[in-house]
Order: C-alpha cells, then sequence, then structure tokens
C-alpha cells in the first residue's frame, strides 16, 4: 500500500516543491512502477553489455583516465566496490542534512529514469534510506563539479553498500552497517554499471541551488519589508514607487517589488506626517530610492536561476546513459557549468541586497542623515551607543559577501591524468552561495531591528498596517528603544523572525500576500 503523502520518484520531472519536502522538510519518497518498469528494461541492456566482448566504459571498463583497461567479469564486482570506496574520499565538515537529502533524492529521480541502467532493487535501498531519515555523512571538499559531484555522491552510495557512517534519524553520527541493520535494510552489492550511476550526477550543487531558491523567494519579500520600513523610518518618499514611474522601466522583478513597497507603506501615519510641505527634500538617497530596482534585478536572477533548475529536474545525467532505443553512449552531460554559473550569478546578486541594506541602515544612525532621529539610535547618546555596532556587523558580513561573490565557475583545474581537464567548481559555487545567503538573512534581520527602532522612535507618528505588524512581531521578543542592552540576542531573535519566514507572515497579515 503506496504513502499517499510520499512525494512520487517516476522518470516525469520532480519540482521544486517535492525537493523542498523532501530534502527541507524530511518528507518520506516512493518510486512509482513506472520507474521500476523502465529501471528492469534498460537494465536488461546493461547486462546484454556486461556479458559481450566488445569494451564498454563503466560496465566492463575501468574509470576516468584507467576507461582503457578491460575488466575480467569476475572482478567487476570488485570494480564497483572500488569505485566507490576509493571516491569517497571526501574532507573537512559534514554538509547540512538538507543538502545531502536533496542530493539523495535526485540522484533517485535519476535512477528512476531509466536511463543508467541500475536494478530496481538498488534504487530501493537509496529510497528506504530517505524513508528511514538515515543520511550518509558527506563532507564539505572533494567535488570538482565535473562528472559529477563524485566525492559526495560516492559518500552516498558507499552507504547503499553499507560501509561508511551515517548520521541517523535522531541525529546520531553511527556505522552505516549498525543502522541499515537496525532499520532492516539489506545493503546491496553493486553490479556492473551501477557504482558510476550512483555518482556521476550534478545532484549536489542542484540540491544547493533549489534550496538556495527556497531561501531567496522569502528573503526578496524580507528585503522589500525592510527597505519600507527604513523609507517610512528615514521619512522618505513613496511616490517614487509609483506604478507608472516603474513601468518605464518594465522589469518584472523591479515592478513587483515596487508593489510589495507600495502595499507595505499604504496607510502610513508617519509618511502622512510629512506629505504637508513641510519637507525640503528634492529626492531621497539611492539606497531608498533605487530599493525596487535593486530588489528587482535580484528577482529577475533568482526567475533566471529557477529556469536552469526547472531544466535540470527535467535531466537524466549520468555517463554512459542508456537511451531509449536501447543505446548506452558516452555523454559530457555531468558538467556543471550550467548550474555553476546561475550559483555563482545567485551570489553577486546576494551580495548587493545585503549591500543596499546595510547603506540604509547606516542612515538612520547618522543625526546628519537621519532627519531628527537621536545619535545611533541611543537612549542616551554619549552614556549608550545603541545600534551602532549592530551596523558593524551588517559591514564586517557585507564586506565577507562581496569575496563570497568573486565567482568559483571561472576556475578550473585539471585531475585524472588530464583525462578531466576542465571542471565547473559547481558544488563550491553552492557552498559559498549558502554562506552568503545566511549573511543576507543576519544583515536584513539587522535592518529591521534598527528600523523597527527608529519607527517606534517616530511616535506619537504611527507606522503603516504592513510595517507596523513587522514591529508588533519584534516586541514580542526584543524590546523598544531604551538604554543599551546586551544587543547579541537581540540580533539573533531577529534573524530568526527573518529565516523562519515570520517576518514576512506578519506583514502579510495586513497587506495581503506579497510578490
Amino acid at each position: 500500500m503506496h504513502d499517499s503523502k510520499a512525494t512520487a520518484v517516476g522518470p516525469e520531472p520532480l519540482t521544486f516543491e517535492d525537493v523542498i519536502q523532501v530534502a527541507r522538510h524530511g518528507g518520506a519518497v516512493r518510486l512509482t512502477d513506472d520507474a521500476l518498469a523502465e529501471m528492469a528494461a534498460s537494465r536488461g541492456r546493461i547486462e546484454d553489455l556486461a556479458e559481450a566482448d566488445t569494451p564498454a566504459y563503466g560496465v566492463s571498463t575501468g574509470f576516468g583516465a584507467l576507461a582503457t583497461r578491460h575488466i575480467d567479469p569476475a572482478l567487476r564486482a570488485q570494480l564497483q566496490r572500488s569505485l566507490i570506496r576509493s571516491h569517497a574520499a571526501g574532507s573537512g565538515p559534514e554538509v547540512e542534512t538538507e543538502v545531502t537529502r536533496a542530493m539523495m533524492l535526485l540522484r533517485l529521480h535519476t535512477l528512476a529514469t531509466g536511463h543508467t541502467g541500475v536494478r530496481p532493487k538498488t534504487a530501493r535501498v537509496l529510497e528506504s534510506l530517505l524513508n528511514a531519515g538515515i543520511t550518509p555523512v558527506v563532507h564539505e571538499y572533494g567535488s570538482l563539479g565535473c562528472s559529477g559531484d563524485l566525492a559526495p555522491l560516492s559518500h552516498v552510495a558507499l552507504t547503499l553498500m553499507g560501509e561508511g557512517v551515517v548520521r541517523t534519524a535522531d541525529g546520531q553520527v553511527q556505522p552505516a552497517g549498525e543502522v541499515l541493520k537496525q532499520s532492516g535494510i539489506e545493503p546491496v552489492e553493486l553490479a556492473a554499471k551501477e557504482g558510476l550511476a550512483l555518482v556521476n550526477g550534478t545532484d549536489g550543487m542542484l540540491g544547493m541551488l533549489i534550496l538556495a531558491i527556497d531561501d531567496l523567494i522569502r528573503l526578496l519579500k524580507t528585503a522589500d519589508i525592510s527597505a519600507a520600513m527604513s523609507v517610512e523610518a528615514l521619512l522618505g518618499t513613496d511616490a517614487v514607487f509609483a506604478a507608472d514611474l516603474q513601468a518605464l522601466r518594465p522589469h518584472p522583478g523591479q515592478a513587483a517589488a515596487a508593489a510589495n513597497m507600495r502595499g507595505l507603506l499604504e496607510g502610513s501615519g508617519i509618511m502622512e506626517s510629512h506629505r504637508d510641505g513641510s519637507c525640503t527634500r528634492v529626492q531621497d538617497a539611492y539606497s531608498l530610492r533605487c530599493a525596487p530596482q535593486v530588489a528587482g534585478a535580484a528577482r529577475d536572477t533568482v526567475a533566471h536561476a529557477a529556469t536552469v533548475a526547472a531544466r535540470e529536474l527535467a535531466s537524466a545525467i549520468d555517463n554512459p546513459v542508456v537511451l531509449d532505443d536501447g543505446r548506452v553512449e558516452s555523454n559530457g552531460n555531468f558538467h556543471g557549468a550550467p548550474v555553476a554559473y546561475v550559483l555563482d550569478f545567485l551570489a553577486i546578486a546576494v551580495a548587493d541586497l545585503a549591500s543596499i541594506s546595510e547603506r540604509r541602515t547606516d542612515r538612520m544612525l547618522d543625526v546628519a542623515r537621519s532627519h531628527g532621529l537621536p545619535a545611533f539610535l541611543a537612549g542616551d547618546p554619549g552614556v549608550d551607543s545603541g545600534h551602532m555596532i549592530a551596523q558593524y556587523t551588517q559591514a564586517a558580513i557585507v564586506s565577507e559577501l562581496k569575496r563570497l561573490a568573486a565567482p568559483a565557475s571561472v576556475d578550473s583545474i585539471p585531475s585524472s591524468a588530464m583525462q578531466e581537464d576542465h571542471v565547473s567548481m559547481g558544488w563550491s559555487a553552492g557552498r559559498k552561495l549558502r554562506r552568503a545567503i545566511d549573511g543576507l538573512t543576519r544583515v536584513l534581520a539587522i535592518e529591521v531591528l534598527t528600523a523597527a527602532r527608529a519607527l517606534d522612535l517616530r511616535a506619537p507618528h504611527l507606522p503603516a498596517p504592513g510595517t507596523g505588524a513587522v514591529v508588533a512581531l519584534l516586541r514580542e521578543s526584543v524590546a523598544g528603544p531604551g538604554p543599551d542592552r546586551f544587543l547579541a540576542p537581540e540580533i539573533e531573535a531577529a534573524v530568526e523572525l527573518v529565516a523562519g519566514g515570520a517576518v514576512v507572515a506578519a506583514a502579510e497579515t495586513a497587506t495581503g500576500p506579497l510578490a
């Protein structure tokens, strides 16, 4: 009997939601009948090749630069074991469970297309690991993003063999063999071609891309919220966000960001307080006036990245592959360039979003530019420092994000005795993007924290319902203006509210869904 809530994994593409559900929320999976039939059919073709006298790469030969050796049938089981053991050569910190689960699911999907030639029973073991919450320990370093994410995927394949170490559903690190036995999962002895099929994919970098897109959809809305709060707190104008002005430059992301900001600022008593002609400013600073242009460009970059990710989700990446007509052909589809480029592109957008956020924060702290707010929003400037050093923290992160925006994909380093002489570094691009997204989360959280304090200091004038809802949310865990307090916990509280989506949810109670 099928689990109706489990994500069906068959030959058809997975959705972003499928990946997030399994990777991030521990959702179950089930191989479809179509997947099992496709795998059984293609397996027959691999077994025919294995018995033939003519060498077939990865079936009856060695790998990479060792592909010229024809392997005796008696040694082929050892060939598969040796491939996985030698390639499970990762080093450094353990990567996050959600990344490894995404990678496992995406590899399972490629197996389910029937283009890799693995046996259904082998795919079943990977399915069982996901459903039991058993996560192979995968390390930070080891993938060059070509020939697939070889080392990370090999650590997963090692677990299928009952070797290596895993993290259990309750978070313990234990030997894989013991955990599989306790879970009633029979390790698999890999047959011809199966070792290669388990490791020759871009699943690690693609998983990180999909997780990043999920994060950035939320953070882009947060960036519009924090920008609107800052514009309001700095007595800026919302006239520049008018739809007809934005339409003169018809980028869809820009239109969405401006619409969000208009909705967030609608009904603001603070904005209304300086519409009486008393304001002498002709134009706001770029960090306020150009917020939709920057956040909009970031949105359009995420949309482009999502297009690439969707194409990858429709792919079956292995080498060699079993084609629909039964041919088994070598190819170069495992090269990670398409994914690596957009991972790097997103890191650029992340750095710039954080940069403009930090500039708005800094304006609220400077008496020369804050339009009547106390220095550093301090309770008693001079005795108190207010949010002075919160901006230092932002600045330190923004500086790091600029370094993380340097692309990984422009680098290449030869390997495998020059057989693999150009690589994508897509895994590295994914790793640094995850760090960059964490940095952006913290920078936006500090802007929200600072802008909320500034809005409180504009009393008796009240913020808009949308921005006011965010201030009210924050006040549930962080007190309002006053003498200096231990600031780090307040920053962390804001970070949790941003990362968990509570800031967006609070704003949307007043504005309705943000774009």
